[in-house]
């Protein structure tokens, strides 16, 4: 890994269309140590209709998928307003859209990248939409399989856009069974492009885990709290826990960048004498004793009498006088 790993905290829905709720998740997010928060673009004429199934029956309020879309979205202007303040607070502001609306409206905001949901993946035609402005764009694999990636991957490159793909189970929260760890080497091998992990496990460990096996994007829910309304809120991380993630997960990087040497001892040198333990005597011995095993103890510290590692050489020799219970043994003390 030679760049530390790119946080993004997902806010999704978890505004449930209240813009002060947009703007404060923004000023705590700004708090956690994260690069990114990313939002999804909903623009319920162009990507839903009435027969839109819910994927999860939370809602109480709306009749229809639909009409929880047309709820929670917010105007271009709003957008705008989101977008701004993100800068302000130095985040970056990603965002996915569902619609080639969608996409129009983040160009004309001026976006610098793009993510794309696993739900979208086999929308060739959303994906050329956004492959043609050229941005660097990020694939959640979810649902895809690998002709369906490839092809993802490849209409992105067509295109010369910067792309990176991301691990992700579409299941709510993801159970540990399901996290793929293992795809993170398998897509790095496959494609040879930045990859990550779109976690929805609401577990700060597994983000920990896919930044440790080289994860270089880590994209994850966040929510004021799990127990508050929205599709979500269950497979989110607290603003608290995304604290402790970028902590973390900043650790990791630092440490993989620094790799150990089993050989390079030197700086445990006194460390090895202060730990380090001398052969003692155990009990009171006469002169001409013939030393057993079972004469024998270690004190600390090393160098005030024969090493340790060296108790074999000391067995069967005599002791040249009479020793005192717990006295160091040394070279002089044996015939």
């Amino acid at each position: 890994m030679n760049t530390k790993p790119y946080l993004i905290a997902e806010i999704a829905q978890a505004h449930d269309g209240s813009l002060g709720a947009a703007h404060a998740y923004i000023d705590a997010l700004a708090q956690t140590g994260i690069d990114a928060v990313k939002w999804q673009m909903h623009l319920a004429e162009a990507e839903s209709s009435e027969w839109e199934p819910f994927r999860i029956p939370f809602s109480k309020q709306d009749d229809s998928r639909m009409a929880y879309w047309q709820r929670t979205s917010f105007t271009f202007d709003q957008w705008k307003d989101i977008k701004d303040h993100c800068s302000q607070v130095g985040l970056d502001f990603i965002c996915s859209p569902f619609s080639n609306w969608a996409v129009d409206w983040l160009e004309e905001l001026g976006v610098t990248q793009y993510k794309v949901g696993s739900g979208e993946m086999n929308n060739k035609l959303l994906l050329e939409k956004i492959a043609r402005t050229g941005k660097p764009i990020i694939l959640s694999s979810g649902m895809s399989n690998w002709h369906e990636l490839d092809q993802a991957v490849a209409r992105c490159q067509q295109h010369d856009c910067p792309v990176a793909v991301l691990q992700c189970t579409t299941a709510y929260p993801t159970q540990p069974a399901q996290f793929g760890l293992n795809m993170l080497a398998a897509l790095r091998e496959r494609y040879g492009v930045p990859v990550g992990f779109s976690d929805h496990s609401g577990l700060v460990a597994t983000g920990i885990a896919a930044v440790a096996l080289g994860a270089e994007i880590l994209e994850f829910h966040v929510v004021f709290d799990r127990r508050q309304f929205g599709p979500d809120s269950v497979a989110s991380l607290t603003i608290d826990e995304t604290s402790l993630l970028a902590q973390s997960a900043a650790s990791i990087y630092t440490a993989l960048q620094h790799p150990i040497d089993k050989n390079q001892t030197e700086p445990f040198t006194e460390l090895k004498r202060i730990f380090g333990k001398s052969l003692a005597i155990n009990k009171d011995v006469p002169a001409g004793h013939v030393l057993t095993f079972d004469d024998l103890e270690t004190k600390k510290p090393a160098g005030y009498g024969i090493p340790a590692s060296e108790y074999e050489q000391v067995i069967e020799k005599k002791c040249r006088h009479a020793m005192q219970k717990w006295a160091f043994l040394n070279e002089d003390d044996l015939l």
